[in-house]
């Protein structure tokens, strides 16, 4: 390796803008982060209670606004960056915000099902495995191979397709370079209208800079998530300050 190639890591803070005004609730994101993590399809009586979702799509209403009344919110783990409730309350350590990447990991492997993590979640953004995976005959030639199936008895969420990143940092190698760069998560890729955009919140001059100005949604309770959102729509700014991090009454996608 010449003296000029890059051998060290720069530290990032990976996160997201979605553009709410520009989202149409079509759930291809949600379609395309269950076909990249392998995430079995639903069994029967399956409810939002015990089915698997690491990415929903709520539907939300304002019939006292004006101009436009309906708008969608995907939501999935924040990637909280300060007192991380998840990973305070982990008896076991299986999940830890990775300073490198700032991604918040989730361990099955760690995990002994609690569910502690899930209660502390403010957003509602973890779901449990009630039963082992199981897809229709044939189904499993299409699974993707970077990503293992979870077992039964564990919580997983959204880790920002963390095989990508993984797959970045061996192109990056083979490249002479440990800094994988910006990659692109499934919901990004998938999304038609470009509502999210997907970058590095430590890059000045990065795609997340030149966003314009977002909020997050429950700012006030100070955990910092990465994963922010932007809209000319008052109200919605109003319902993401006084909570309703998973509005638990409203229609849900996926």
């Amino acid at each position: 390796m010449s003296a000029t190639q890059k051998t060290s890591r720069t530290p990032r803070r990976y996160g997201m803008v979605i553009d709410l005004d520009r989202c149409t609730g079509c759930g291809a994101c949600v379609i395309a982060c269950a076909a990249e993590n392998n995430v079995a399809p639903g069994a029967a009586r399956e409810n939002d209670r015990n089915s698997i979702s690491l990415l929903r799509v709520f539907t939300l209403n304002n019939p006292t606004a004006a101009g436009r009344r309906t708008a969608f919110l995907p939501m999935m783990c924040m990637q909280c960056e300060h007192e991380t409730p998840c990973v305070t309350v982990c008896p076991q350590q299986a999940v830890e915000l990775d300073v490198l990447s700032g991604i918040v990991e989730q361990m099955p492997q760690r995990c002994l099902g609690c569910r502690y993590c899930m209660t502390a979640c403010p957003y509602h953004a973890r779901s449990f495995n009630w039963g082992d995976p199981s897809w229709p005959a044939g189904m499993e030639a299409t699974l993707n191979p970077a990503v293992a199936p979870r077992m039964r008895g564990v919580v997983e969420k959204c880790d920002f397709c963390q095989s990508r990143l993984h797959a970045a940092q061996d192109a990056a190698a083979v490249n002479g370079s440990l800094d994988p760069g910006i990659y692109t998560p499934a919901c990004v890729e998938a999304c038609p209208t470009q509502a999210i955009t997907f970058g590095d919140w430590n890059d000045p001059e990065g795609a997340l800079a030149k966003s314009g100005e977002t909020f997050a949604w429950l700012e006030g309770l100070g955990t910092q998530p990465k994963v922010r959102y932007r809209s000319g729509q008052n109200w919605l700014h109003e319902m993401a300050e006084r909570g309703g991090a998973a509005p638990a009454k409203e229609e849900r996608h996926g």
